[in-house]
């Protein structure tokens, strides 16, 4: 069965297209016009094993935030449509991230229901040209749209880079363990019967 995706999400603030395969090996293409939000797109596909492609364009000239937003809200809808019925894959999914003197951890739960909760503490406003909290609205666009739930906590870490790093390459483990396939789960795995 095929967990691959392909959605484009076109308003008067962003232009956004996504190619996204679950089953990848980590080929990942992005250009956002956001330096460092491409590096963490990145670095996100390379260590969840996606072959991920991301194309947008977006109204930089207000700020990043719409385009750093519907990136979220875009790939948020691909996984949701790459998962299709979720049968077989083991659901749950966590790591523990160092980097640098920076840990944190990521828990998801592919739960049908999109919910985040976020407890990084950031030292300073701007990495670069990146507004720091965009970090928390790219999570929630990508949670709520995914229909996932997913806990961030920062263990330790003084370096915001190193800190917002940390989020997305435990972000990208915790989901690369969620969506794979667990040889002795039939159906969906939910007392409901489905997520």
């Amino acid at each position: 069965m095929k967990r691959n995706a392909k959605i484009t999400r076109k308003t008067r603030e962003t232009d956004i297209s996504i190619v996204l395969d679950l089953d990848g090996t980590g080929e990942v293409s992005v250009e956002t016009g956001v330096p460092f939000f491409d590096h963490m797109l990145d670095a996100f596909g390379r260590h969840a094993l996606l072959d991920l492609t991301i194309s947008a364009s977006g109204d930089l000239d207000v700020d990043a935030h719409h385009t750093v937003e519907d990136v979220g809200i875009v790939l948020g809808q691909a996984l949701e449509e790459a998962l299709g019925d979720k049968k077989g894959v083991r659901r749950f999914g966590s790591a523990a991230i160092p980097m640098d003197e920076a840990c944190v951890l990521a828990a998801i739960d592919l739960s049908g229901r999109g919910g985040l909760v976020y407890q990084i503490d950031l030292p300073i406003e701007f990495i670069g040209s990146f507004d720091t909290t965009l970090a928390k609205e790219f999570l929630t666009a990508l949670v709520m749209n995914a229909g996932i739930t997913l806990h961030v906590h920062m263990l330790s870490g003084e370096n915001s880079h190193h800190i917002v790093e940390a989020v997305f390459k435990a972000l990208a483990r915790a989901l690369y363990e969620a969506v794979s396939p667990d040889p002795r789960v039939s159906g969906v795995p939910s007392t409901k019967g489905s997520l």
